[in-house]
């Protein structure tokens, strides 16, 4: 291996460790200074500096990596593939898992507005399998798919917050958010819920 691609992996762990401790720690607590992210990335305050020159453009990158990885998370629970209420349930469980990047990312809407060039091809991609599922008589039709999704959303971010504040085990989340939701979007006549 050159010392060129070691450094440059060595970098890019830097950096990943940085953007995620800042998003983890701002997810937390909005007010989280830059001294207490580099601490929480194990790097000194001037490393942090090298490669982020002020606190927006670290919470620019960090909301950037934040929404990658959750479309990523979206992406690998496959949405568009087999059954819709299984579909549901990985979308469920791959959002859970982005934890505090969803909080981060979400529980500031204003820090999405600085992002020009954001396309929310995940919104487009969760509405996809709503509406699908409504099409085939899974998903209660009488109610829109905005307002499902939104459901979800909210479901999702209630329930990364109860385990970051430690009122449902984090390993629980999933399966409380699939079994409220699947009591609220389901229709009538589709059938009971799997109990979990």
């Amino acid at each position: 291996m050159s010392t060129t691609s070691a450094e440059s992996g060595a970098r890019g762990r830097t950096r990943r460790a940085i953007v995620s401790a800042a998003a983890t720690l701002l997810a937390r607590d909005r007010r989280a200074t830059l001294a207490e992210i580099a601490q929480a990335a194990e790097v000194g305050r001037s490393t942090l500096h090298r490669y982020f020159a002020d606190r927006d453009e670290l919470v620019r990158a960090a909301v950037e990596d934040s929404l990658a990885l959750i479309e990523q998370a979206v992406l690998d629970a496959a949405v568009d593939e087999g059954p819709c209420v299984d579909a549901m349930r990985r979308l469920v469980t791959a959002l859970v898992a982005t934890g505090d990047r969803l909080l981060f990312a979400f529980g500031d809407l204003s820090v999405l507005e600085e992002l020009p060039d954001y396309d929310d091809r995940t919104e487009r991609m969760v509405t996809d399998l709503i509406e699908r599922g409504q099409a085939e008589g899974v998903f209660d039709p009488e109610v829109s798919a905005g307002w499902i999704m939104a459901t979800v959303w909210a479901m999702v971010y209630t329930g990364a917050e109860a385990a970051q504040q430690g009122r449902v085990p984090p390993h629980g989340v999933a399966a409380h958010v699939i079994r409220t939701l699947e009591g609220g979007i389901r229709r009538p006549d589709a059938g009971t819920p799997a109990t979990r």
